[in-house]
């Protein structure tokens, strides 16, 4: 399997999870109007618009979470240590949900928050999406409406193979991750940053986008990536490829049995750490209540200061 098939086969899944989970938990998902907060500290990255994006920047909240939609103009939004915690280590959040919508809190600014008590900076990266209905309503009833899975791709056995997925161009999301990094290199010596040691971790369709730059851009240097719940399908691995810290439970729709990018990274010899978790569903962020998942963020700390991240390197 190429990575260009994994990466179909990723966001076809992700762009179904969007769907099937509203349905799945309408009951106490219900989509509530937001209004836009000000983000006082996000920078724009002047990546540019969206096309055919007639409809503007919205905000909704779903299950406590604020969320953002419709995202033409991508930010940047620092989180930065205490000058005496600072390590110089620093992570590019990227959020989730489908490339449709931006999961701000759950899985971007309580982890950059969390990254920043433990003395590393954090950005959290507001990268543009594919455009929704403009009412929030249209919006709801859009995620909701049934959805029939394709069929598996020729050749492939049902039971283990994702489904046939439409073409998803990526080109702005790399875009706006490329400009990211390149601002927080920009502006290293004012933030404390040390470039040696800047990695990236996304949730989901943020997992995707990481694993996308890995792959594929030619600006970013990564030193570690951290893709959390995302694809599982096997990938192309680039020589100099960084270490990876993987997670994901047994019940996210997204692992269906399936370790490829695992045995991607182990067999091009590069570090690879993944913890398969028993429970927490898809899109747990840093945890929900009762599920063996929430001591990821503890497990990636060690496995971070265990690797040197947290450490100048000589």
């Amino acid at each position: 399997m190429t990575y260009t098939s994994f990466l179909k086969a990723s966001v076809y899944v992700l762009a179904l999870f969007v769907f099937s989970a509203s349905t799945l938990h309408a009951q106490d998902g219900t989509i509530y109007p937001l209004d836009n907060p000000e983000e006082p500290n996000a920078i724009p990255l002047g990546t540019g618009g969206v096309e055919n994006q007639p409809a503007k920047e919205t905000w909704f909240r779903q299950w406590g979470d604020p969320m953002a939609r419709n995202i033409s103009r991508a930010t940047l939004t620092p989180f930065l240590p205490d000058p005496e915690k600072s390590t110089g280590a620093t992570v590019i959040v990227a959020p989730g949900g489908g490339y449709r919508w931006l999961s701000m809190g759950n899985e971007g600014w309580e982890v950059a928050e969390a990254l920043r008590e433990q003395g590393i900076a954090a950005f959290v990266l507001k990268y543009r999406l594919f455009p929704t209905p403009e009412s929030l309503d249209e919006f709801s009833d859009w995620m909701n409406r049934p959805r029939t899975p394709a069929p598996p791709a020729e050749g492939a056995s049902s039971s283990n193979s994702a489904p046939r997925p439409p073409q998803m161009d990526l080109s702005n999301q790399l875009a706006d991750a490329e400009a990211a990094y390149k601002m927080i290199v920009d502006r290293a010596q004012e933030w404390g940053v040390d470039t040696n040691r800047i990695g990236m971790i996304g949730f989901s369709a943020g997992a995707g986008l990481t694993m996308h730059a890995t792959l594929h851009s030619k600006i970013m240097k990564l030193a570690f990536i951290g893709p959390i719940y995302g694809g599982m399908g096997p990938v192309e691995v680039p020589e100099n490829a960084p270490p990876m810290f993987n997670v994901i439970a047994t019940d996210d729709f997204l692992f269906r049995g399936q370790f490829g990018v695992i045995e991607s990274w182990y067999k091009a010899g590069i570090p690879v750490e993944f913890h398969l978790y028993q429970n927490g569903g898809h899109g747990f962020g840093l945890g929900n209540p009762g599920r063996t998942s929430n001591r990821w963020f503890d497990a990636f700390m060690h496995w971070v200061d265990v690797n040197g991240f947290l450490s100048p390197k000589n």
